[in-house]
């Protein structure tokens, strides 16, 4: 196992998580979630709570998909990408459809936040494939 594959592969989820939303559709994603200045505020955990436990389960994640692609011995851009698909689809995207499913949250923002996965989980796996 590459531990700072595993690491850098964190920091690209976080590094994804950030841009999408943040600068790129930040004001989409807090419209969509019916946030307001204030109930940001009022939130349990300050933003520097919720980054460090994003940090961990980002963490605990890439050292998975780095188990995963050592068990079926996954190489190359092909089997990497081919790796996070598989593992977004089947694992990641399945229990994000509870928040539509099961919580009333729009479809809309279903699929605004498995887009963002799929892109963080590919990134995850192109780190942890192609630095093994």
């Amino acid at each position: 196992m590459n531990y700072l594959a595993i690491l850098i592969a964190a920091v690209a989820d976080m590094a994804v998580g950030y841009l999408w939303y943040g600068p790129l559709f930040g004001k989409t994603w807090t419209g969509m979630m019916g946030f307001t200045p204030e109930s940001v505020k009022a939130m349990k955990m300050t933003p520097k709570q919720a980054m460090a436990g994003g940090f961990i389960t980002a963490l605990i994640f890439a050292y998975a998909l780095a188990m995963f692609a050592n068990l079926i011995e996954v190489s190359g851009l092909t089997g990497a990408f081919t790796l996070g698909f598989w593992i977004w689809f089947g694992f990641v995207a399945t229990i994000q459809a509870g928040s539509f499913l099961w919580e009333g949250r729009p479809f809309k923002l279903f699929a605004f936040n498995a887009v963002e996965s799929l892109i963080a989980t590919l990134a995850m796996a192109l780190v942890v494939v192609l630095w093994q």
